[in-house]
């Protein structure tokens, strides 16, 4: 019997038709994730990244192919998938332990002082605790990032798909919170898929960079293994023959290999 990956995408092509004809943003993609795994999906704008996560969110219906999750075929949106955007979209009106809360209700049994305890948990896990009053206005960019990221991790997702999560951020900030998200995923083994432009993001945090070429019809150009240990850190590490050596292959595929379309056509 076929041996299937804890998330696997099997065949996955997403069209959309359009005044000029079907355009085919994805084909063809096979992909399989195991359990644990952290994976960065990186490529030029248009690539279909997005579109990618969209079906294994279950936000976008694949036009040919099959999404699995621990055998189970995804066909529609569940909190088993958790989704981080570049916005963090908080809802205003609510404070930070609120804002965590109102996800946790909807996904967690037990009595009121065990989900309480388990929002105030997940926010001490992003050192987001000192703020358990303060309303989305009070808080920084990255504070708010924070408390999107200690709401999805609350709910327990099967998978955390990130959606470029730190793309407005300033580039201290962007640090500390990737090394919030190694710290996260060290103590929780969540699976996580999440999509960036950034080279030197996608070689720290992932287990593998999966790399796309350019659209339409974007599939998959290369799968990079990361060989390098956990738990990482970004000074020592940025000295390492594996980092540069990995770093230098995604820059290859990028940048000469698939160069950006924008480029090309200046």
């Amino acid at each position: 019997m076929k041996h299937r990956a804890y998330l696997a995408l099997e065949g996955i092509t997403v069209s959309f038709p359009t005044r000029r004809g079907t355009f085919v943003a994805v084909k063809d993609i096979d992909l399989s994730i195991e359990k644990g795994q952290f994976v960065a999906l990186i490529g030029h704008s248009g690539c279909g990244k997005s579109t990618l996560l969209n079906v294994i969110a279950g936000l976008t219906k694949a036009s040919r192919g099959v999404v699995f999750l621990d055998g189970e075929v995804v066909d529609r949106p569940g909190p088993d998938r958790a989704v981080i955007f570049q916005d963090h979209s908080l809802l205003p009106w609510l404070t930070v332990e609120e804002n965590v809360r109102l996800a946790v209700d909807q996904t967690m049994k037990g009595g009121r002082a065990e989900r309480r305890d388990w929002v105030r948990h997940n926010l001490e896990l992003v050192h987001m605790g000192h703020a358990l009053a303060k309303r989305p206005a009070e808080l920084s960019g990255g504070m708010k990032q924070r408390v999107g990221i200690a709401r999805a991790i609350a709910m327990t997702p099967r998978v955390l798909l990130m959606d470029e999560p730190f793309g407005a951020l300033d580039a201290l900030t962007r640090a500390s919170l990737q090394d919030a998200v190694m710290d996260i995923q060290a103590k929780t083994n969540n699976t996580v898929v999440m999509i960036t432009h950034d080279v030197d993001e996608a070689v720290l945090l992932a287990d593998r960079v999966v790399m796309m070429t350019n659209g339409p019809a974007a599939t998959i150009g290369e799968d990079l293994r990361i060989a390098m240990p956990r738990p990482r850190n970004r000074i020592e590490v940025a000295e390492t023959r594996e980092y540069n050596h990995a770093r230098a292959e995604v820059l290859h595929f990028l940048h000469q290999r698939f160069s950006n379309p924008v480029d090309q056509a200046a």
